[in-house]
């Protein structure tokens, strides 16, 4: 087995929640791509975090959390800015964000920072999320993705509430169907897919990112699980039944699942292995829903196994 490298932001979410009755924030590191990061290795996997940091306290609990579960931080710069920070409230399990910071410390990272070995070495590369909305950033996603050699995943992981100006949506859709074209996984959520192709159905949003040149699309949908598109017709998956209480997290679970049985097995052998993963990688989030905190909430492949043993 070989390693994956996640190239993408890591930042400090303030969770909405309460204490002895008074409204307080639960601090909790996080960020899409970190989430993928510490869920891949949590799951038995190796992987190598690729961003920056700021150079506070709060990048320094970032820090210690990728290397206490296991994730490689040869890839991470540090930049002299205060750490960003997500708030995230709720209304029901799904969290939305608000971002603060400027200039975001997550946005830090230069095409020139990049270690050519690391990326080159790597058997699995993500690129996705909220950096590709920051020209420095996005110039260095579009680096790695070009010195890659192993298989290249994506996810755009949109957040709306970063989008400023009229022309910002059509930017995300096109740095979207540009890694899709040579991506041999894309996994977006239901609410991307209608984020950026209004009023399309999610087969054909999926068919559409196939026919760009993805190998593979998988769109979660929630708690009603998620569509495999891999073959001829795309085939909906059922999510698990859990006792969901927090969502944060439980996408990019889904993804860091997929990056670890790539890194195990490499890709399968057709459509009915992909149904077969995303099965495991839904139970995966379902137990992500089942514990809050995002990251601190990645379960090993033991956990899974105890609560789904079917």
């Amino acid at each position: 087995m070989g390693y994956a490298v996640v190239l993408g932001e890591a930042l400090v979410d303030l969770l909405d929640a309460e204490h002895d009755g008074e409204p307080v924030f639960r601090q909790a590191v996080g960020g899409g791509p970190l989430n993928v990061a510490v869920g891949v290795a949590r799951l038995g996997a190796a992987v190598q975090f690729v961003g920056s940091l700021g150079d506070d306290v709060l990048a320094g609990r970032i820090r210690r959390l990728l290397t206490d579960v296991g994730v490689g931080t040869a890839g991470l710069v540090t930049r002299p800015a205060p750490t960003a920070l997500a708030v995230a409230t709720f209304a029901g399990a799904e969290p939305e964000f608000r971002f603060y910071g400027d200039p975001p410390s997550w946005a830090l990272l230069t095409a020139d920072d990049l270690d050519v070995a690391l990326v080159e070495g790597a058997d699995v590369l993500y690129c996705g999320s909220i950096v590709l909305l920051h020209p420095s950033t996005l110039a260095a996603a579009r680096r790695a993705w070009t010195l890659a050699t192993g298989l290249r995943v994506f996810d755009p992981n949109v957040r709306p509430r970063l989008l400023s100006g009229p022309d910002a949506l059509d930017g995300v859709r096109a740095t979207t169907a540009e890694f899709a074209a040579s991506a041999h996984l894309v996994k977006l959520s239901a609410a991307d897919a209608e984020l950026l192709y209004p009023g399309q159905p999610v087969d054909q949003v999926a068919a559409y990112l196939r026919g760009l040149g993805a190998g593979a699309v998988v769109v979660t949908l929630g708690a009603r699980g998620a569509l495999v598109a891999a073959g001829a017709d795309p085939v909906p998956v059922s999510a698990p039944e859990v006792r969901a209480v927090d969502a944060t997290g439980a996408g990019d679970s889904v993804m860091a699942a997929l990056v670890a049985d790539l890194l195990a097995d490499g890709p399968p052998a057709g459509p009915a292995g992909w149904t077969d993963r995303v099965t495991f990688a839904l139970q995966v989030a379902g137990l992500v829903c089942e514990s809050p905190g995002g990251a601190l909430a990645m379960p090993t492949r033991e956990a899974v196994t105890r609560r789904f043993p079917a």
